[in-house]
């Protein structure tokens, strides 16, 4: 049995594996580890895993939080799993870290995100950056393995972007530059926290943009196309944020090289997601939404060519919370243990 510790378990993220954890065959929780809310069993802050894990959360310097673990998830901001993933390391635990901290593979690359979110430049264990892989599954699983010992979890908006237009830029059918990324997410995109612009009466019938200055994903979303264009890839990003509770919508627009039909793309990207699971592609008319990926580890991608304007539009559907951080934790958790990729994710989603 997989032993996994969480640390930052309190949060969406903690609670999301935690979550994950309590169905998957293969692992379980050893320790929950935060700062806040230690001592009281998860199951009282989320009252929904109350008989499926009512373990305490616990302070980092407790000898409950040192207990042997194989792989440790820091559901945790940037800053933090840098500093804690030598020691992690060191006593034989795989780490998975949610945050931006490990999802660039040198020092120089990890500063101009840093740069973009006005971070200390300065990485904790740059040493540690040449073996970290990023944890897109779908593109990444051949150095997702056993030998690996770090993931960066990609980020949310960044899973829905990326495999979007990751086929049609391998396949050179749209131009790497000029690439529109419309996104819009749920409040649970930001986390569980006392806001006052996250209060229900400010939130309710409220639309707005925001991080119009840069976004933090758009570092990731262009590294990773342009390494699937062989290319500088640019893209124009807008966040959003709507009121909904989880998902993300992110339509994606692309200039055509060449006339393509919507058949001439559905069948590509059908071949270019043959073997992954958690992809499902649609064509223009099909009926879905951000609904039915909801609780989900899938990506509903909805494929439209505006022949007219020679445009490629992709709508992406993803849950925020799921794919676009626990399920994927988990999805990489699975390969870096040599295990099914969708153990323990392979469920529908709730309807209505």
């Amino acid at each position: 049995m997989i032993r996994a510790k969480v640390i930052g378990a309190s949060g969406y993220g903690g609670v999301g594996i935690t979550e994950l954890l309590t169905r998957h065959p293969e692992a379980q929780a050893a320790a929950l580890v935060d700062i806040e809310n230690v001592g009281k069993p998860i199951s009282e802050l989320y009252p929904h895993l109350d008989g499926f894990c009512d373990m305490p959360l616990v302070a980092p310097e407790d000898p409950t939080a040192q207990a042997d673990a194989d792989v440790i998830f820091m559901a945790t901001p940037d800053g933090v799993g840098m500093k804690l993933a030598g020691e992690a390391l060191s006593s034989g635990a795989k780490v998975i870290d949610y945050s931006g901290d490990f999802r660039f593979n040198t020092p120089k690359s990890y500063a101009q995100y840093a740069t973009r979110i006005g971070l200390d430049t300065q990485h904790a264990s740059p040493d540690l950056l040449s073996e970290s892989t990023y944890g897109l599954a779908e593109l990444h699983r051949d150095r997702i393995n056993t030998n690996t010992r770090i993931v960066g979890n990609p980020g949310c908006f960044a899973v829905s972007c990326i495999l979007g237009l990751a086929p049609a830029l391998k396949k050179a059918v749209v131009e790497p530059r000029g690439l529109i990324c419309d996104c819009k997410t749920g409040v649970s995109g930001a986390g569980r926290k006392p806001h006052a612009v996250f209060h229900y009466p400010a939130r309710y019938e409220q639309m707005n943009a925001y991080k119009l200055a840069g976004h933090q994903h758009v570092c990731e979303i262009e590294r990773e196309l342009g390494l699937q264009a062989g290319t500088e890839v640019v893209v124009t990003f807008t966040a959003q944020v709507v009121p909904v509770c989880r998902g993300i919508m992110s339509t994606l627009y692309g200039t055509l090289t060449q006339p393509l039909t919507e058949a001439d793309l559905l069948d590509m990207y059908k071949a270019f997601y043959a073997d992954d699971t958690f992809v499902r592609v649609y064509g223009s008319t099909a009926a879905v939404g951000s609904m039915h990926v909801r609780g989900t580890n899938y990506c509903n991608l909805v494929i439209s060519v505006d022949e007219r304007a020679g445009k490629l539009r992709i709508v992406s559907y993803i849950d925020n919370l799921v794919k676009g951080q626990a399920g994927s934790a988990l999805q990489n958790m699975n390969l870096l243990f040599g295990l099914p990729e969708a153990t323990g994710l392979s469920i529908p989603g709730v309807y209505p």
